[in-house]
């Protein structure tokens, strides 16, 4: 992947696709170049017209999926809701409880 950014970084800046400048950028990024798999992507690359690619991907509309809950699972939520309240009520100790303790523990 770090190499394709080096190849959008370089056409962005308007400057030569080569071999020898993406090694640089790769090189100042700390990644351990590998020859073999550059001069692939260098040979691809001269094959594509970047701005035509850009554009095709930047066209394709993106729309965010929104779905509705069921009526089952609204009222499965809602089970699960008044299971954990009355789990709740019977973790908790009344205040009568208390007061009880409190008046059997000072007498």
């Amino acid at each position: 992947m770090e190499y394709i950014y080096a190849v959008l970084l370089l056409h962005s800046a308007k400057k030569d696709i080569s071999e020898g400048n993406i090694k640089k950028i790769l090189e100042a990024a700390g990644i351990a170049v590998d020859d073999i798999r550059l001069k692939a992507l260098v040979a691809a690359v001269k094959e594509l017209n970047i701005d035509d690619v850009l554009k095709s991907s930047l066209a394709m509309p993106v729309t965010p999926t929104v779905t509705a809950a069921t009526p089952a699972q609204t009222q499965q939520q809602q089970q699960v809701s008044e299971t954990k309240e009355e789990e709740e009520k019977k973790e908790g100790i009344s205040e009568e409880q208390l007061a009880e303790g409190l008046t059997a523990l000072f007498g």
